[in-house]
């Protein structure tokens, strides 16, 4: 049964013909070399020879630099195509459309806590980057030395929906909870500056270039776009950040700034999240 020709088909056809008219074009121009020994003077090759040698060098280089251009161009466009359309994990496939994850929760993954899991839609469009190291942690099945370590509620400052008290302060207390992704083993490679979004109620974003990040309780218009957000906690799940906020703190010192660091981190652990959960 015929099968349907696919890009890497025909990268490998392309370089096939590539080598074949580097061979034609060698050919050539050794006939012509030939012809003009034959019939110039000796004179005449001592002074041009080396321009014909040259010559020829050129034109075998140009035929090898052009072969390792395509086939580096080739590779290139075959890992970007496995890496968003072929994401594999100990034999189970994960289908990328459109920056979604399909068959396993359509772009959203679980981050378990002792207290419950928080489910969280990541946006793969707008933050590719923070996304691929999400999915390396979700890949390794592990993620030693993950967990929050800090927990502040909305205090009398925001509203159970996280709108902001008029002529309330904007904290401390600053409605949020924030821990650290750098799991043990793992290189993490700062993240860039990605995305455009504000700060709400649910978003979870990077402090800085990461790996440090949290998830806020309430919307923080006030910070304008300052933080890569890569994803949001599904609103059902918010009440299980809310419960992680009246665990028991101890006040801290940040930069001139009053914290609420947890007594006891709390330990995170990414799943993958089933269709119908």
């Amino acid at each position: 049964m015929g099968r349907r020709q696919t890009e890497s088909d025909l990268g490998r056809f392309a370089l096939v013909a590539l080598l074949f008219m580097g061979a034609i074009s060698c050919c050539m121009l050794y006939l012509f070399v030939s012809m003009v020994n034959s019939s110039r003077s000796a004179a005449w090759l001592v002074r041009e020879c080396v321009g014909i040698q040259m010559g020829l060098v050129y034109v075998i280089l140009g035929c090898f630099v052009g072969i390792e251009s395509l086939a580096e161009i080739n590779l290139v466009r075959n890992k970007r195509i496995r890496w968003i359309l072929d994401r594999r994990d100990s034999g189970n496939l994960v289908m990328w459309t459109s920056g979604h994850i399909f068959g396993k929760g359509e772009g959203v993954v679980g981050l378990e806590t002792e207290y419950g899991v928080l489910r969280i839609k990541l946006f793969a469009d707008c933050a590719p980057h923070s996304v691929s190291y999400i999915l390396e942690l979700l890949r390794e099945h592990y993620c030693g030395g993950c967990q929050f370590y800090r927990a502040e509620n909305r205090g009398s400052f925001w509203d159970s929906v996280g709108n902001h008290v008029q002529n309330a302060p904007f904290g401390p207390p600053f409605a949020l909870i924030q821990g650290s992704l750098e799991a043990h083993g793992i290189i993490f490679k700062e993240i860039p500056r990605e995305g455009n979004h504000n700060i709400r109620r649910g978003s979870v974003a990077w402090v800085g270039s990461g790996p440090g990040f949290f998830i806020s309780l309430a919307n923080h218009f006030e910070w304008k776009k300052a933080y890569t957000v890569f994803g949001f906690v599904l609103p059902e799940d918010m009440e299980i950040a809310e419960k992680i906020t009246q665990l028991p703190t101890k006040q801290e010192v940040w930069s001139n700034i009053n914290v609420s660091v947890l007594e006891r981190p709390v330990a995170l652990q990414f799943q993958r999240i089933k269709s119908n959960s």
